[in-house]
This record gives C-alpha cells, sequence and structure tokens, in this order.
C-alpha cells in the first residue's frame, strides 16, 4: 500500500490496467518519496509498442480516479526480478 496526501492506494489496480493494455509487456507501481504528499506514485512500465506517458497518466485517470495517477511514468527494456521471478520493488525506488 502507498500512502499518498492521506490516499491510501493499493499498486494491483493500477498495474492490472497498465498490463491490460495491448502496447505493455510488464508493469510494476511503487511509492517514491515526495516532499508534499509523503509518497507518490510511479508506473515502470515495459513497452512493446508506442505509448506515452500522458497516455498512461489519462488512462489510469479515466478508469480508477485521480488519486491512482502516477505521477512519474518510467519506460524501461526489463523490470528487476530475482532469479525466481519476482519483481525486485526496492529497485525501482
Amino acid at each position: 500500500m502507498i500512502v499518498s496526501g492521506g490516499e491510501n492506494v493499493f499498486p494491483g489496480p493500477v498495474e492490472s490496467l497498465l498490463l491490460a493494455h495491448p502496447a505493455v509487456v510488464d508493469a510494476a507501481v511503487v511509492g517514491v518519496p515526495d516532499d508534499e504528499f509523503g509518497q507518490r506514485l510511479k508506473a515502470v512500465v515495459v513497452l512493446d509498442g508506442v505509448l506515452t506517458a500522458d497516455a498512461v497518466q489519462a488512462r489510469v485517470a479515466a478508469e480508477l480516479g485521480r488519486h491512482f495517477v502516477p505521477r512519474d511514468v518510467e519506460f524501461v527494456a526489463a523490470l528487476p526480478r530475482n532469479a525466481t521471478g519476482k519483481l525486485l520493488r526496492h529497485a525501482l525506488v
């Protein structure tokens, strides 16, 4: 759970929404430090196609609401995983 500006945000719904997009191969949402809100959402996305950060934010806002929208969107070649395939969320912060 990520607490951002007093709102409790679970990353699962945001990740599921992103993974449903045809251009998204993999996605993770983490909380990163923020001076104003305590934490803010950051989406880390692996693409197989074309998608912009603005499009990611607009999709999340339209489907889930304002407090679920990641302020930071980073596109990477692959998400960090351990030998068994588990996502290393701490490496994304």
